[in-house]
This record gives structure tokens, C-alpha cells and sequence, in this order.
């Protein structure tokens, strides 16, 4: 959290330097005054200066959305974005792409569109005291992934258990991982784990 103090001989005088040292205006800021001037004995000994904390108060879902717009439009695409926050969550759905473009953006198992929200995440938590969560969804694509996930999960399942073979899964991202964990964590009759180092680990199912 960005924030600065500063004192003069006014409370308005001192907000006035920090904003301009900031370069904010004032809706864009938090005020708390930690002194109030005062003039002292017959208004000439012991005077003391006001003193104020001016807090930023950033806007993340402006700042987001500048964000991702440049990163779209690097890419030469066209976008709508919806953005809600909730808490400490942000969920971006990333709409209205020509549907030959989705590609580019969520690019091979989707490790262009975690780039972008890693990206993101770190942008918008720089100086922040709380810890923003961010997703980002383009259309539908990450309930798509996980259904097929889960599916995947499966058979790959049933496929160790018949052939008697440990089946390894194709590297994947931690999220991805932990859907193939969960959905399998309840089978008797085989076992998983993750072997090898990001961003080629896998999961790895066989039978118990």
C-alpha cells in the first residue's frame, strides 16, 4: 500500500504537498490526520505543524482492465471485459473474441491465459497489505478443461488398473494437478502423485 506522510502548517497544506509528491488527485486518496496544528503559547511559542498519512487507494478493477486491454490489443485481438470483485477475489471472464482468436489467448493447455492472470496478480498485489486472489476466464474455457480433466482422470484410471501399468498424464500446471488428485482421491484401488519439476511435472496413477 502506497502511502506517504507528510506535515505543514495545515491539514490542508500537507495533503496538498502529498498529492503532488504522489502525483494523485483527491478522490484517489485516504487522508488520516495524525496531528492537528496548533500555535502555541500566545500564538507564538511551542507551535506545532499538522501532520497526515494520504493513503492510495487504488482502483483494481480500473487497474486491471487497463491492464489486460494492452495486453489484447498487443495481440491484435478484440475483447470485452467483465470484471466483479468480491472480497479478496477478482474474477475476470474475458468475452466476445472471434472464436478463430481464442486460441491465441489461452494458447496450449491454457498456459498463455496463466500467464496473463499470473501476470496480473503480481501487478495488482505490488504494495498491497492483503492479498488479492485473481482468475481469469476466457468464455468458459476453464470449466471446459476441468470437465475434460475429470474425464481424462478417469480413464487413465481405469486404463492402470487393467493394464497393470503406472500411467503418466502429460505435464501440466499445479491446478490442473490438483483436479486429477481430487477427482481420483476417492478410488481404492490406485494411487497418485506428481514426479518431475514445473513446468514438465505430471501426474503419475497406479495401482495401490
Amino acid at each position: 500500500m502506497k502511502y506517504i506522510i507528510k506535515s505543514a502548517k495545515t491539514v490542508e497544506e500537507a495533503v496538498e504537498n502529498a498529492l503532488l509528491e504522489l502525483d494523485l488527485q483527491k478522490e484517489e486518496v485516504e487522508v488520516e490526520v495524525l496531528e492537528e496544528s496548533s500555535k502555541g503559547f500566545l500564538g507564538l511559542i511551542g507551535g506545532k505543524d499538522a501532520k497526515v498519512k494520504v493513503i492510495e487507494i487504488k482502483d483494481i478493477e480500473k487497474i486491471s482492465r487497463e491492464f489486460l486491454e494492452e495486453i489484447i490489443n498487443s495481440m491484435d485481438l478484440k475483447a470485452d471485459i467483465n470484471i466483479k470483485k468480491e472480497s479478496d477475489r477478482l474474477t475476470i471472464d474475458i468475452l466476445g473474441i472471434n472464436p478463430d482468436d481464442k486460441g491465441i489467448i489461452i494458447g496450449k493447455r491454457g498456459n498463455t491465459l496463466d500467464a496473463i492472470q499470473y501476470l496480473l496478480s503480481i501487478f495488482i498485489n505490488k504494495d498491497e497489505d492483503e492479498y488479492i486472489k485473481v482468475t481469469i476466464d476466457v468464455e468458459g474455457y476453464r470449466e471446459k478443461r476441468e470437465k475434460s480433466l475429470i474425464k481424462l482422470a478417469q480413464r487413465m484410471a481405469q486404463k492402470a488398473i487393467s493394464s497393470k501399468i503406472k500411467v503418466k498424464l502429460e505435464p501440466m500446471n499445479p491446478y490442473e494437478r490438483r483436479i486429477i488428485h481430487s477427482t481420483l482421491q476417492d478410488n481404492e484401488r490406485i494411487v497418485t502423485f506428481s514426479e518431475g519439476k514445473d513446468p514438465f511435472r505430471r501426474v503419475v496413477i497406479q495401482l495401490k
